[in-house]
């Protein structure tokens, strides 16, 4: 014999409300907690430990993404972040000589 359970509507709704309230975060940054912090040039520069003149270049050459905000550049964490990834130097494994 199969035993049911059976849920109060509400109850229903209160546990799938909570479930996407812990979900959306990760949902909406690729399975990450995510930090929408914007940063203006100067936050930039503490965050990447460089110069301003260094995020100036940068903005100017078009080589870090940002956005305006009228006339003043803007960078969201989240994509410098992904930035700093996709431009990391990764370790070449030493070889090892081959013995004939």
């Amino acid at each position: 014999m199969k035993a049911e359970l059976t849920l109060p509507p509400e109850l229903v709704k209160e546990i799938a409300d909570a479930v996407i309230r812990e979900l959306k975060p990760l949902l909406s940054n690729n399975g990450k907690p995510g930090d929408d912090t914007i940063f203006d040039k100067k936050g930039l520069a503490e965050y990447l430990n460089v110069p301003v003149t260094w995020v100036d270049k940068k903005v100017s050459f078009n080589e870090i993404p940002y956005f305006k905000a009228g006339k003043y550049p803007r960078f969201k964490k989240s994509i410098i972040d992904k930035w700093i990834e996709d431009n990391t130097v990764r370790a070449i494994p030493s070889l090892r000589l081959i013995k004939k």
